[in-house]
């Protein structure tokens, strides 16, 4: 027989194929052999008429060997390889098909791309993790838990200077707000904070890593171990005046959420400010502005509870005054202050002239946001 008239089939065909040869012969049934087939009576007879016509090849399926109608043209694939190989190169799939559709206005499934760069030798197939033990539930209520940290990264690729990204994630929903600074550290912190409560309002509690930011390193003294207090961090302070419960995670594993924000983040922001060759901090913030709102529009979740409990920000506060940093100074004669070789007018002294004590709420706020 020549090679062309090779005809491949399944051993799904060919059990077809010798159910109905065994109808033709008459040994059972139609309705015998649409049971031990699992297909209709229907299909059975449609089968034995067009085997009966064309013999053993009527079993094949007439579309076999055709191109599917719904099959994009190949100008199209080679097009959106060139498109990828030469702008979204490491872009995974999903994200390369939604910034083809989004700045070059070509619509395809990430799938499709997803095969197409799998032909190409553009992407390789990554091993997928260990399954995951079981998450922890998310918090029912908007504003219940935040988790905040810091990412230390090369956020600008090398085209700027390495900086950190304090970010922000809402356990319940899955919102997330950030700011890039020079570095991690309190004055850092309190400005992401800040503005995280200028949008949101003032969260009921923030889960922190073990950071000497967020934690004191202080050891506890004899007075305030008997009073049952701990020593706490100028962040500390702040929250701790602003009534938010400050909860430390004893691995990064326990704060999953806000990690694994990160770790998307070092992926499609990264890539984001690629595009636009953002280099610096100033313009990576202005960016952020609303990229955060688009990607919070595209993976937030709806909460358990539709309740919000952020508070707002009571007007007597002064949000500068509790954000920053206090260090304490003695008042001089002259009734001034002394910090950073600079001179601030100060208070009064105690009623007692000959007293060399001092009031115990002269604070110098030194740093404000």
């Amino acid at each position: 027989m020549a090679k062309g008239d090779i005809i491949m089939v399944s051993q799904r065909e060919l059990k077809l194929l010798h159910v109905i040869h065994k109808v033709l012969e008459g040994a059972i049934t139609q309705a015998t052999a649409a049971t031990l087939v699992s297909i209709s009576e229907r299909q059975i007879r449609r089968l034995v008429k067009r085997i009966r016509a064309e013999g053993g090849e009527g079993i094949l399926h007439k579309s076999r060997g055709r191109d599917s109608s719904r099959k994009l043209p190949s100008k199209l694939k080679d097009r959106v390889v060139d498109l990828y190989r030469r702008k979204y190169t490491g872009f995974g799939p999903t994200f390369a098909a939604e910034k083809l559709a989004e700045i070059d206005k070509v619509d395809i499934s990430d799938e499709t791309l997803r095969k197409w760069l799998l032909e190409s030798g553009q992407w390789v197939r990554g091993r997928k993790g260990k399954a995951h033990r079981q998450w922890r539930e998310r918090r029912h209520h908007h504003g219940e838990l935040l988790q905040m940290d810091g990412s230390h990264h090369d956020w600008f690729e090398g085209r700027g200077p390495k900086c950190v990204l304090m970010g922000m994630i809402d356990d319940a929903t899955g919102n997330i707000y950030g700011q890039f600074h020079a570095y991690e550290g309190t004055l850092p912190a309190m400005a992401c904070f800040k503005g995280y409560v200028q949008k949101y309002g003032i969260p009921l509690a923030v889960y922190l890593d073990r950071h000497t930011t967020y934690k004191s390193p202080t050891k506890v003294t004899m007075e305030e171990e008997i009073a049952g207090v701990s020593p706490l961090s100028e962040f500390g302070r702040a929250m701790a005046e602003l009534e938010v419960e400050m909860i430390y995670a004893h691995s990064p594993q326990a704060k999953g959420r806000v990690e694994r924000l990160f770790q998307t983040l070092q992926d499609r922001l990264v890539k984001e400010m690629r595009l636009l060759g953002i280099s610096s901090i100033q313009a990576a913030n202005k960016f952020l502005k609303t990229y955060l709102s688009k990607f919070n529009k595209q993976f937030s979740v709806k909460p358990a509870n539709e309740a919000d409990l952020h508070r707002a920000v009571p007007e007597m506060l002064d949000l500068d005054k509790v954000l920053c940093i206090r260090t304490p100074r003695a008042l001089r004669n002259d009734f001034t202050v002394a910090h950073n070789k600079k001179l601030y007018p100060g208070g009064e002294r105690c009623a007692d002239r000959h007293s060399s004590c001092r009031r115990e709420d002269r604070r110098l706020s030194g740093h404000k946001l």
